[in-house]
């Protein structure tokens, strides 16, 4: 049976598990938007293209599943970089459907050509470093070629944004629909065994060990398994478990052998831990990057023994040797852990006081001034406090401010924390809790900064056109606050283009037709969580914050 390109396209989609699409028509993609009009997977106008990105992001990170936005030429496509990279960076599946001005006046300067002939913008070098693959479609001789590339990608260990840029006409070609069933299977790739004699010697280092810790990171929330059987295996065993930022949450930070999050602008407890009393570091699924690392301080992993184990072989040894390096799901590494704990003779540890050593650390940041929140940032506090308790079932934090939530929120079980470690672009948080509500039945909050938000407010109305429930946690103190840090701490505060005039929030919020509170006292506070429904509402939280106030840390920048 003979069927458009642009009917195609919707039925592969259809084929990847695509049932929600992020983005803006155009002209020169109408042809597959006719075609979506039909199908099954809804799609979602968005107020600008970053924000469809962003929001295809957000929806990848939450449910696992492929991320969908799609635009026209031109600006549409271009529209879409950040948004891609930060994919990118984060290692998201991603389809990105654009449209393309006509094969025939390719270099003949049409209106949106993105071609790269006769001078105009070249769309496939715009894309090349942010995607795992993009394709300008010319021709449909080769379809079933670049359909069959852009799954192996999207499904493979370590996915990431594929591209595919359709010129108008072809879109409107006729094709054979038994193309789609040329393909291989859409299945990941198997497991890779485990060669026993590494799990034997995991476990020989893990029994000679006396204070052993694991460091958890982003891999431990992408594998299936991996939290309940990290659990297991730190429950079992009586380590101690520190996260990456972007691992928080792979155990519930309220276990008595949660350290926290380590990295640069964390409290400092894991790093503590790490440098005084570990002798061997379990690294699973963790990257040691710059904020991780402490700006790769010396004497962080050092003198300790390390085993690292990551699903991803270019993480391997990245940064510093590993005594032992495995290539593994951290999912299926920590389950024939457990399974081979009993038969290795692995007996617990002693069980650490790790409250005792916390309390300790405290006792030294306050005699030598290192607490990274002063008396200014209380009203921040009470907030997490109130948020971390208020909730029995899990929420999601969507979170482009990061610090604040990394310290002072501890990720329970059934929560999802995603902080914007992709490219940390202003502007995510709204769009990308836009899309993982459109993922998720939880309560989303989106956290950021009055800078960010007004880079992003306007997808505010994206939520209240289709109805999505979402609550906006924004602190407003009229500034950029780490550019201000910055200038304060290294600039001899010479401050330059960071501080700004705000709007009246209130006002816009009623603009918007949405919920809007103000905090600035422990009672405002209270009255929040008393009066805001954060299961079906769309709520605007301002809390003020002194300009003046900074967080105790430097990342050096």
């Amino acid at each position: 049976m003979q069927i458009q390109v642009s009917q195609l396209i919707v039925k592969f989609l259809q084929q990847l598990g695509v049932d929600t699409i992020f983005g803006m028509p155009g002209a020169h993609i109408l042809p597959v938007y006719d075609d979506l009009y039909d199908s099954s997977i809804k799609t979602v106008l968005v107020k600008h293209e970053q924000g469809a990105a962003f929001m295809a992001g957000g929806y990848a990170r939450v449910s696992g599943r492929i991320g969908a936005c799609i635009t026209t030429a031109g600006p549409g496509a271009s529209n879409l970089i950040t948004g891609i990279a930060n994919a990118y960076a984060d290692k998201l599946p991603m389809i990105v459907i654009t449209g393309e001005a006509p094969t025939h006046i390719f270099g003949r300067g049409g209106l949106q050509e993105s071609s790269g002939e006769g001078g105009s913008i070249d769309q496939t070098a715009l894309f090349s470093g942010v995607t795992r693959y993009h394709k300008l479609i010319e021709r449909t001789d080769y379809l079933t070629n670049v359909l069959n590339q852009a799954a192996r990608q999207l499904v493979s260990d370590v996915p990431g944004p594929v591209v595919l840029s359709i010129p108008v006409n072809v879109q409107k070609e006729l094709v054979d629909a038994a193309i789609l069933e040329k393909l291989p299977s859409l299945k990941p790739s198997p497991k890779l065994q485990i060669p026993a004699q590494l799990l034997e010697q995991c476990a020989d280092m893990i029994r000679q060990a006396h204070r052993p810790v694991i460091l958890a990171g982003y891999g431990c929330l992408q594998s299936a398994q991996a939290r309940a059987e990290l659990r297991r295996f730190s429950d079992h065993l009586n380590i101690p478990v520190a996260t990456s930022l972007k691992g928080k949450g792979a155990i519930d930070e309220r276990s008595e052998l949660a350290l926290g999050s380590l990295g640069v602008t964390s409290s400092g407890h894991a790093m503590h831990y790490f440098m005084e009393e570990a002798d061997l570091i379990i690294l699973l699924g963790a990257g040691f990057n710059e904020r991780t690392s402490y700006v790769w301080k010396q004497g962080v992993l050092n003198p300790s023994k390390i085993i690292q184990v990551d699903r991803n072989v270019a993480q391997l040894e990245k940064v510093f040797k590993a005594d032992l390096a495995i290539q593994s799901d951290l999912g299926d590494f920590l389950k024939s852990m457990n399974a081979c704990c009993v038969p290795q003779g692995l007996e617990p540890k002693p069980r650490p006081d790790i409250a005792a050593f916390k309390r300790r650390i405290d006792q030294q940041n306050i005699a030598h001034n290192t607490v990274i929140f002063g008396d200014k940032f209380a009203l921040v506090k009470t907030l997490f406090a109130r948020l971390e308790r208020h909730f029995d079932e899990g929420i999601v934090l969507v979170d482009d401010n990061i610090i604040f939530a990394q310290n002072l929120y501890r990720v329970k079980a059934d929560d999802l924390f995603v902080p914007n470690t992709g490219v940390s672009s202003l502007g995510h948080a709204i769009p990308a809790a836009i899309g993982a509500r459109f993922a998720l039945n939880k309560p989303i909050f989106a956290i950021l900064g009055d800078g960010g938000f007004q880079m992003c407010c306007m997808e505010i109305m994206t939520a209240v056109n289709y109805q999505i429930p979402l609550t906006i946690i924004m602190f407003n103190n009229q500034t950029l606050g780490l550019i201000r840090k910055n200038q304060h701490q290294q600039y001899q505060q010479r401050f330059l283009d960071c501080d700004f005039q705000n709007p009246d929030y209130a006002l816009l919020a009623q603009s918007f037709g949405i919920n809007h509170f103000k905090i600035a006292s422990d009672a405002d506070c209270q009255q929040v969580f008393e009066l805001a429904d954060f299961h079906q509402g769309i709520n605007l939280i301002e809390l003020m914050v002194d300009q003046d106030a900074y967080p105790n840390y430097s990342s050096r920048r």
